[in-house]
C-alpha cells in the first residue's frame, strides 16, 4: 500500500510488472521482470525484493557470496528511475524507518540502505548530463524555485552547446521572470535562429515582462519572417480587449517602419493614438479623406490640436471637406458644461487656423463668411481679413474682362459688408479699399466719416468734372468750402469742361459769399486760358449787389446820423434845460402815477414802492440791461489793452504765427475800442 503522495494506491507485483490500483479504478502499470518476493513502500520509493535471475549478467558475480541470493531494487516510481540495485542474502523482512531502508536477512544480518542527500543526487546527475532527470527529481522534492531556474538554465546551456536550439529554447522559456532576458536574447541574435528568438520573445510578452526593446525586437522578427498570421495574432487578437502586454507606441512605430500600415492603423485607432493614426494615413497611405473622416469623429480638444498640425496638408488635398470641418470647429462643435455647471458652446479661435489658408483664399473667404455669420464675439481683425479677401477677388475680376457679371456680384457683396461694418472699423476698411483701389467702398467710407473734402479730392484726382459738381451738390450744405475747392479745380482746368459747371459754382459762391470778387478774379487769372466772359455775369451781379448794398448802407448811415443828432440834442437839453415828465402811468406796474413817485431822465417814471421793489441800485430798471451790456463791452476792451505786448512776445517765440494771430483775434485785440462818446458821435466827426 502506497502513502498519500500517490493517493494510497494498492500495488501488486507479478513476474512481468507492477500493477497499481486506486480505490475506484485501476492505476498505472510498470513493467519490471522477475519473480517478486517482497514489496514495501518507503518514503515515495517502491522497495522490491526479487529472486535472482540467472540470466542477469549483473548477478553472476554474486555467486561467490554463496547461498540463495536475492536482488533488492528501489524504484523511484514518480521519476521512473531505479534508485538502488544490489544483491543480498535471502531477505526475511524489510523495515522503513528514520529515512532509511533496513534489510533483515535470514542469517539475522541487518543491512541499512541510506538515501543520499538531494544535493548529492543532483550533482551526480549533472555530472552525467542527466538534466531532465535531475529537474524531475528536484520538482518531486519541492526544490527551491530559484534553484530550479538555475537548473533550467544549465540544461538549456547544455542543449545549446550540443546544437539542440529548439529544446534549449523550451528550457530558456522556463526561466522567464528569474533569468535576465538579455542573457538568452544575445545567444539567439543570429538570423538562422530567429524562430527560436521569436518564440522566446512571444513567451516574454505572454508573461507581461517585455520592455519596449523586446516589443520592437519581436515585431521586427515577425516582419523579417513575414509571418502575417503570427503578427495578426499578436496585434489583432492580443490587443482586441485593450489589455495588451506591450508598449503601444513602440509597436506602432516598428510596424510603420516595416511597412505594416494596416496593423499600425489598427493599434492606433483601437488605443486612441490619434497622432499616429493621422500621421500614417497622411504621410504613408496618402489617404487624406479617411484621415479627415477620422478626425471629424474625435473630441473637440483632439480635433483642435490635430487640425493645427495637419490642417495645411489636408487643405492642399481635400480643401472642401477640410473647410467644412473647420467651419464646424470654429462655429459650433457641440456643447459642454463649465465648472459652474453652465452649458457652453465649444468653438475654436479662427485665427489659429489662418496659416492653413495661405494659398486657398476662396476657401478662407467661405470659412470666414460662415464663422462671422454665427459668432459675434470675434476680433475686428477677422472682418478686415474677410474684406481683404473680397477686395482681392474683386481685383482679379477687374483684370478679367469676361468676369463682368461676377465682378458686379462681388461689388454688391462688398458694399453690403461695408454697410454692416461698425464705425470703429472704418479706418482699417478704408485703408484696404484704398490699397485695392475699390472706388465705391472708398467713397462710401469717406461719406460715413464725413470726409467730404476727400470725396471731392477723389473726383479731382480723376478729373471727373461731373463728379466734382455732383459732390458739391450733395455735400455743399454740410461743407460750403467744397464749392471753393471746386472753383479752384475748374479754374485750373479751364476749357476742358462745360462752362455751365463753373457758372453754377460761382452762383453758389456768390450766394454764400464764400469768396470776394477780387479773389475770384485772382484765382481765375492763374490760368492763361481763362477768359473774362467766364465771370462777366458773376462780376455784373456782384457789382449790382454791391451797389444795392451801398445804397442800403448809406440809407442806414443817414438814419443813424439823424438818430444820433436827435440824441445829442436831447443830451444837451438835459444838461441845460428843464425836463417835463408827462408819463401818467408807472413803467413797472402800468398803473396811474401817484405820489410819491420816482422819475428818470430817460423819461421812465415809477411809483416809489414799485421802484424799491424792482431796482437793485439807483439805475432805471427798464434801461439797466442795455446799459449793463454797453458797460461790460467797454470794460472788456479796457482790459484788453495789455494784450498787445503779450501778442508781440508770443508772435516772436511761436513757430505757428497763424495760430497766435487767430488766438488774439478771438480775444478782441484787433477790434477797435468803443467808448460811450463813439456810440453817440456821428460818422465823419473827429
Amino acid at each position: 500500500m502506497t502513502d498519500s503522495t500517490v493517493d494510497f494506491q494498492f500495488v501488486i507485483g507479478r513476474s512481468d510488472a507492477f500493477y497499481f490500483y486506486l480505490p475506484d479504478s485501476r492505476g498505472q502499470c510498470l513493467a519490471f521482470g522477475g519473480e517478486k518476493v517482497l514489496l514495501e513502500w518507503c518514503h515515495g520509493y517502491l522497495v522490491v525484493v526479487s529472486k535472482k535471475d540467472d540470466s542477469d549478467g549483473r548477478a553472476s558475480s554474486s555467486d561467490s557470496l554463496g547461498g540463495d541470493m536475492q536482488i533488492i531494487t528501489i524504484y523511484d516510481v514518480k521519476n521512473k528511475l531505479i534508485a538502488y540495485y544490489g544483491p543480498v542474502q535471502e531477505v526475511k523482512a524489510l523495515l522503513c524507518e528514520w529515512g532509511s531502508v533496513f534489510v533483515l536477512c535470514n542469517d539475522n544480518k541487518l543491512f541499512q540502505i541510506k538515501e543520499k542527500e538531494l544535493v548529492q543526487k543532483l550533482d551526480m546527475l549533472f555530472r552525467k548530463n542527466l538534466y531532465s532527470l535531475a529537474i524531475s527529481l528536484a520538482k518531486a522534492q519541492h526544490y527551491d524555485q530559484d534553484a530550479l531556474v538555475d537548473m533550467f538554465r544549465q540544461y538549456a546551456d547544455h542543449l545549446y552547446s550540443k546544437g539542440d536550439f529548439d529544446e534549449a529554447m523550451s528550457q530558456y522559456i522556463k526561466t522567464i521572470g528569474r533569468l535576465e532576458p538579455s542573457y538568452v536574447i544575445r545567444q539567439f541574435l543570429d538570423a538562422q535562429r530567429i524562430h527560436n528568438l521569436t518564440a522566446y520573445l512571444s513567451a516574454l510578452h505572454e508573461c507581461n515582462l517585455a520592455s519596449e526593446d523586446h516589443t520592437t525586437l519581436l515585431l521586427n522578427c515577425y516582419t523579417k519572417l513575414k509571418d502575417v498570421e503570427q503578427l495578426d495574432r499578436f496585434i489583432m487578437k492580443r490587443s482586441a480587449n485593450k489589455a495588451v502586454s506591450f508598449d503601444i507606441e513602440t509597436a506602432i512605430r516598428v510596424l510603420r517602419q516595416s511597412g505594416y500600415f494596416k496593423h499600425a492603423l489598427y493599434l492606433s485607432e483601437l488605443h486612441q493614438k490619434h497622432d499616429w493614426y493621422l500621421r500614417i494615413q497622411l504621410e504613408d497611405n496618402k489617404d487624406y479623406r479617411k484621415a479627415l473622416d477620422y478626425m471629424a469623429k474625435l473630441e473637440f480638444a483632439a480635433v483642435e490640436a490635430n487640425m493645427r498640425t495637419y490642417g495645411k496638408m489636408l487643405m492642399s488635398n481635400v480643401s472642401l471637406e477640410t473647410t467644412e470641418l473647420l467651419k464646424r470647429l470654429c462655429s459650433n462643435y457641440g456643447t459642454d458644461t463649465n465648472s459652474d455647471g453652465e452649458e457652453i458652446v465649444l468653438h475654436a479661435n479662427p485665427e489659429d487656423y489662418f496659416h492653413i489658408f495661405i494659398t486657398h483664399s476662396e476657401e478662407m473667404r467661405s470659412f470666414l463668411e460662415c464663422v462671422l455669420a454665427v459668432r459675434s464675439d470675434l476680433a475686428p481683425e477677422l472682418h478686415n481679413t474677410l474684406l481683404g479677401l473680397y477686395l482681392e477677388s474683386y481685383k482679379k475680376c477687374t483684370a478679367d474682362v469676361a468676369a463682368a457679371k461676377e465682378r458686379a456680384g462681388l461689388e454688391e457683396k462688398i458694399m453690403d459688408f461695408l454697410r454692416g461694418t461698425e464705425p470703429r472699423n472704418y479706418t482699417q476698411a478704408l485703408l484696404q479699399c484704398q490699397m485695392n483701389n475699390f472706388a465705391p467702398g472708398i467713397l462710401f467710407l469717406y461719406e460715413q466719416k464725413a470726409m467730404y473734402g476727400e470725396i471731392l479730392q477723389f473726383a479731382v484726382d480723376r478729373k471727373s468734372y461731373d463728379g466734382v459738381i455732383s459732390t458739391c451738390r450733395r455735400f455743399g450744405e454740410k461743407d460750403p468750402q467744397l464749392w471753393v475747392q471746386a472753383f479752384w479745380f475748374y479754374a485750373s482746368n479751364f476749357g476742358e469742361y462745360d462752362k455751365a459747371l463753373i457758372g453754377e459754382v460761382l452762383k453758389v459762391i456768390e450766394k454764400l459769399n464764400l469768396l470776394q470778387p477780387m479773389m475770384v478774379v485772382d484765382i481765375l487769372a492763374k490760368n492763361p486760358n481763362a477768359t473774362l466772359d467766364t465771370i462777366r455775369d458773376y462780376i455784373i451781379r456782384r457789382m449790382h449787389t454791391d451797389e444795392r448794398k451801398i445804397l442800403e448802407d448809406e440809407a442806414q448811415v443817414q438814419k443813424y446820423r439823424e438818430k444820433t443828432e436827435k440824441i445829442r440834442k436831447e443830451v444837451d437839453l438835459m444838461k441845460s434845460g428843464a425836463q417835463t415828465f408827462q408819463d401818467a402811468n408807472c413803467s413797472a406796474c402800468d398803473k396811474s402815477l401817484e405820489l410819491p413817485s420816482v422819475h428818470f431822465l430817460c423819461r421812465h417814471s415809477y411809483h416809489q414802492h414799485c421802484f424799491e421793489s424792482y431796482a437793485e441800485n439807483d439805475e432805471c430798471p427798464a434801461c439797466r440791461p442795455e446799459n449793463r451790456k454797453i458797460l461790460d463791452e467797454i470794460k472788456t476792451q479796457e482790459q484788453s489793452k495789455d494784450l498787445t505786448q503779450q501778442f508781440m512776445t508770443r508772435l516772436g517765440k511761436e513757430n505757428d504765427a497763424f495760430s497766435v494771430v487767430a488766438d488774439y483775434f478771438g480775444k478782441g485785440l484787433f477790434g477797435r475800442n468803443v467808448s460811450i462818446d463813439d456810440l453817440i458821435r456821428p460818422n465823419g466827426e473827429s
